[in-house]
């Protein structure tokens, strides 16, 4: 039976697995579903057509599963599917999705951290290992791909994408795509070149961090359109996951790519 407080709140209908530990005055709603190992502490809430995983922690003041901030809502049934060990600290605000995007669902993958105060919003999909740090907010309908790492204070724009294991620096405005295995940041934002450090700690080889660092000199420091710059990198670079995983992204970037920094030294990485 599941270790509930005598002054939380939770309603008949919640399912919790059995080893869930409801701390005091945390509020859990009807149609929600908890998995085995969670830890919803003090304070926290989590509202209706919520399904978590397994392990996952939700510290105080932190709201799972709000109505979305998003007019075209009219009262729908919609969810919030968190996977396992999710941690959602203090503060933190996850909205439910929307049918009017024809989603109807807030998705946010495994392994994942969503520090103090970040805001994911309706319809959004964040994917497995990633970071947001805190004060981060990330409007409707945005997708972030696995290992992304977003940094404190940004705001990205709805609809966007950011790749898988790009890192987005702190105090970032990003209205633009941020490209897979790039390092993005500064005002207005700009691709910064490859993150080798994050590659690098994920057990990339040199060779591959190499490949990826020359096919993005392709993309934005030979004075090609996007377009001939992709065919050259098609053409120019033997398969691989990282080639066909950049030149996919960039096929369906709905917002187009962030722009190349003019300061950046072309050849190095940093």
């Amino acid at each position: 039976m599941a270790k509930i407080h005598p002054l939380a709140t939770v309603h008949p209908g919640a399912r919790l697995a059995e080893d869930v530990e409801v701390g005091p005055y945390a509020y859990i709603d009807d149609n929600v579903e908890i998995g085995q190992g969670c830890k919803i502490l003090p304070h926290a809430t989590i509202f209706p057509y919520v399904k978590m995983g397994t392990d996952c922690s939700v510290f105080p003041g932190a709201v799972v599963g709000a109505i979305p901030q998003d007019l075209k809502f009219s009262g729908e049934v919609s969810y919030v599917e968190i996977g396992n060990r999710v941690n959602i600290r203090e503060c933190a605000t996850i909205n439910r999705g929307t049918q009017a995007s024809g989603k109807g669902v807030t998705k946010v993958g495994d392994d994942t951290l969503i520090m103090s105060y970040v805001h994911v919003a309706h319809d959004c999909r964040v994917g497995n290992h990633c970071i947001l740090v805190s004060y981060v907010g990330i409007a409707g309908e945005t997708d972030v791909d696995d290992w992304a790492i977003i940094g404190g204070g940004t705001k990205v724009h709805q609809f966007s994408h950011i790749g898988c294991h790009a890192m987005v620096g702190g105090n970032t405005g990003v209205n633009k795509d941020i490209p897979p295995y790039a390092m993005c940041g500064r005002v207005p934002v700009c691709y910064a070149g490859v993150n080798v450090v994050g590659l690098r700690r994920r057990g990339f080889e040199s060779e591959v961090v190499r490949n990826i660092k020359d096919i993005y000199d392709v993309i934005y420091y030979q004075g090609f359109n996007i377009s001939d710059a992709c065919a050259r990198v098609k053409d120019g670079f033997p398969p691989s996951v990282e080639r066909d995983t950049i030149l996919e992204f960039i096929r369906n970037s709905k917002r187009g790519i962030v722009r190349a920094d003019d300061s950046h030294e072309k050849g190095v990485i940093e």
